[in-house]
């Protein structure tokens, strides 16, 4: 079975500082394909999801959350487009938020941050552990990305919809 990852809380320099080239490089016993955006993979090779976490998780020089999904997950959320009727423009961003663990209740939605009149994140809708939403391209607007997990009190790794695109089109 195919695999994406994504790892929560990474960076290519300073504090959390991962090199996912080398990584990749490092688990190409895998098949391990570093995606472009900083802790997202694909893994082609047939492995336990167990036996790939643990392989990860020795390859990363700090702790730090990591989601696996199953490829055929991110396929199925791209096949339709999630984001049809939403408003859109350059100042507004599309975005994923992965979570650790599927939800056992979900929020009513549409939730807007900070508020419905005036949101600056806005999640339209929660399909398995994917987290799907707009962002405005504000500065205001990460503080309330960082809220997302405390709403949904799970763990939870964001990427713009373009990384899942690269990421479909590398499965395709």
């Amino acid at each position: 079975m195919s695999w994406v990852v994504f790892l929560r809380a990474v960076n290519v320099g300073g504090a959390n500082r991962c090199r996912p080239a080398l990584i990749a490089k490092q688990l190409t016993r895998f098949g391990v394909v570093n995606i472009g955006a900083v802790g997202t993979f694909v893994v082609r090779e047939d492995v336990s999801e167990s036996v790939l976490r643990a392989a990860i998780a020795k390859k990363l020089p700090f702790k730090c959350e990591i989601m696996i999904c199953p490829a055929r997950d991110v396929m199925r959320l791209s096949s339709k487009d999630p984001f049809a009727n939403q408003p859109s423009g350059p100042n507004i961003v599309r975005f994923v938020s992965v979570l650790a663990e599927r939800l056992r209740a979900l929020p009513p939605l549409p939730l807007s941050l900070p508020t419905d009149d005036d949101w600056l994140v806005k999640i339209i809708a929660i399909q398995g552990r994917f987290v799907l939403g707009l962002y405005r391209r504000e500065m205001k607007a990460i503080s309330y990305l960082g809220k997302i997990e405390k709403r949904l009190g799970v763990p939870v790794t964001t990427r713009n919809w373009n990384t899942i695109e690269k990421v479909v089109k590398f499965l395709d």
